[in-house]
């Protein structure tokens, strides 16, 4: 006996089965990450192909480039030239994330929608993600750095503040200081599962990040946890966050369901950079086909129910011509 029901019959025709395609991946599905620094001129990232760390001047003709392919959400993370151990330079009117929001908005205006990363292990001469005593973060005196770092990307004229650092009560906090200093209209995106991960090797190559001594463990989310997770997001859920992410996004697609199946708050995951790096790698040596395997990674993403996806891979899509 022959089966009646014959799945195949809607995959044979290739319009019909881009008709009934579950989900889509887009360019504006993407926010790319930018790293700048405060030296001059254009750095290769040898362990993430593709990108650099960037001036503010070679940062613009960049950006222009990637407005015309269709990027038009970028989230930055500055390199000072010097740090110390309270991150000094990270909340100045002269920093270089807030001059780079100066300059993005003056050139490109409402044509660029820029994010701000918030956490200080670039600016941390121990390389910890706030104040650090007795080999410990200290939780609420990081909160109140962390206030001021929001205000300065404010004032600067940043559209969205995405605090990474993990600290318990920073969703509340931030938008407490954005409130009362009248920038009620700023959103959040919380790091609202982030992971204690060994994916972030290349980004603290690329944010020289690395912790001086020690780990990130007491912090960062332990990677065998997924209600935990859970627990996480509700925090930033009841403290008014706007958007939440999961971090990292491959290893933690369970993750992004579970958060979507329970809310309806836009969710976004950060595609990290072992992910883009471990792909990049294989390509290189002729193993797998770049673009193929980079752009079903994406859609898994999306599948699992992500909305945005922060991921390097929104500049191979200008240069692959990818543009809806």
């Amino acid at each position: 006996m022959f089966p009646q029901v014959r799945l195949r019959r809607l995959r044979e025709n290739h319009i019909l089965r881009e008709s009934i395609t579950e989900n889509k991946l887009s360019i504006n599905d993407l926010i790319l990450p930018l790293f700048i620094h405060e030296e001059k001129g254009t750095h290769e990232i040898l362990s993430m192909p593709s990108h650099y760390r960037l001036d503010i001047e070679t940062m613009l003709k960049d950006v222009e480039k990637l407005i015309k392919g269709g990027v038009k959400k970028f989230i930055l993370f500055g390199i000072p030239k010097e740090k110390d151990a309270l991150a000094s330079g990270a909340s100045a009117i002269d920093g270089i994330v807030q001059q780079a929001i100066i300059a993005l908005k003056k050139n490109f205006g409402n044509n660029i929608y820029v994010l701000a990363d918030l956490c200080f292990c670039e600016y941390t001469s121990h390389g910890h993600c706030g104040v650090l005593e007795n080999s410990v973060v200290l939780n609420d005196e990081t909160l109140n750095m962390s206030q001021k770092l929001a205000l300065s990307y404010a004032d600067a004229g940043v559209d969205m503040i995405a605090p990474s650092g993990m600290m318990d009560g920073i969703v509340s906090s931030l938008r407490s200081a954005l409130d009362v200093n009248n920038y009620s209209s700023i959103p959040i995106m919380g790091y609202s599962a982030k992971y204690s991960s060994a994916f972030y090797g290349p980004f603290r190559d690329a944010a020289g990040s690395a912790p001086e001594s020690g780990n990130r463990k007491g912090y960062q989310m332990n990677p065998a946890n997924r209600l935990e997770a859970m627990r996480e997001v509700d925090l930033d859920v009841a403290e008014g966050v706007d958007i939440l992410m999961v971090k990292p996004a491959l290893s933690y697609l369970d993750i992004i369901r579970d958060i979507k199946n329970k809310y309806d708050l836009p969710l976004a995951c950060y595609n990290v950079s072992g992910e883009y790096s471990i792909i990049k790698a294989a390509a290189q040596k002729g193993w797998i086909d770049e673009q193929a395997v980079a752009l079903e990674s994406l859609l898994s993403m999306k599948r699992a129910g992500a909305d945005l996806i922060l991921s390097y891979w929104a500049r191979d899509f200008v240069s692959w011509g990818i543009t809806e």
